[in-house]
């Protein structure tokens, strides 16, 4: 199955997040899909774009829709959720207004692409791959408790992504089940860590991450599990900050699910980038055995 690829700006070689980018690939060429990198992709937007200007943050994400249905990718794999999210929200905006739709067009010059499938990382896997983890694993985590993360923009807004449950979604758990751990009951697994702002009000991500973390150790977590890259930063960053600010260590580690799989897998911690985090994963990678 061939599906096209839209790494974004996070997840590249080079950038803050590429280990999230690096295993995906090496999980892919494992288990799959076959995915081909979108020619001449651009930045969809996400960050600052549609906060300012939405015709030109519609403009970026659509221009890369259309690049994928000109190269007649039926659907397309947008590991990063800020992304998949903008894709999906654009898609959907040039869906319903016609003169958008053609301002859009005017500005990319090509057809607007409405049509291809835009899926995140957890929809690939959970929707075509089980099968093939079950048949592929190698190791397993018996009696390693994790904690599936999926924040926010994984599941809202709920009617324009109609991806799991937005109250308790169970994509994540249920992968997390099949590469042999343990996912937890836990009540945050929705909650904002508070990507948005990042750079601007540092207090409320740190007391918004401090929760999570809470809630997660309470409920017995070894692990936290993400898809997210700005939810990683957030999590795994920022516990030096917490224990500064609150008195409180938790040294909890922040991997990202595509890692947990490539360990299921048998591929080794650091071609997936877990030497690449804040607080360190010896544990996680200890529990693959």
């Amino acid at each position: 199955m061939k599906i096209g690829y839209y790494p974004g700006c996070a997840i590249t070689k080079g950038s803050s997040s590429e280990e999230y980018g690096t295993s995906v690939m090496r999980v892919s060429k494992v288990i799959g899909p076959e995915i081909e990198e979108i020619p001449d992709w651009s930045c969809c937007g996400a960050s600052s774009a549609h906060a300012t200007n939405h015709k030109l943050s519609t403009a970026l994400s659509v221009r890369n829709l259309s690049l994928a249905e000109k190269h007649e990718y039926k659907e397309i794999l947008a590991p990063c959720p800020m992304c998949s999210q903008r894709l999906i929200i654009s898609q959907k905006d040039v869906q319903e207004d016609a003169v958008l739709k053609r301002e859009v067009e005017d500005a990319i010059e090509m057809p607007c692409g409405t049509k291809v499938k835009v899926s995140n990382y957890l929809e690939i896997v959970k929707n075509y791959y089980m099968d093939e983890i079950k048949q592929k694993i190698k190791k397993t985590a018996k009696g390693f408790k994790v904690a599936c993360y999926y924040g926010c923009l994984l599941v809202r807004p709920p009617k324009v992504l109609k991806f799991d449950d937005p109250e308790d979604p169970q994509s994540m758990d249920e992968i997390v089940r099949a590469i042999g751990a343990e996912p937890i009951e836990w009540e945050f697994k929705t909650n904002c860590c508070g990507g948005g702002f990042t750079l601007s009000r540092t207090d409320v991500v740190v007391k918004l991450t401090n929760d999570i973390l809470e809630g997660a150790e309470e409920a017995g977590a070894h692990a936290i599990a993400v898809a997210c890259p700005m939810c990683h930063a957030n999590l795994d960053m920022r516990q030096k900050k917490i224990e500064k600010e609150y008195k409180r260590k938790f040294n909890i580690p922040i991997v990202y699910i595509s890692e947990l799989i490539g360990l299921a897998l048998g591929l080794g911690p650091i071609g997936l980038g877990l030497d690449k985090h804040f607080v360190d994963t010896k544990s996680v990678v200890d529990a693959y055995t």
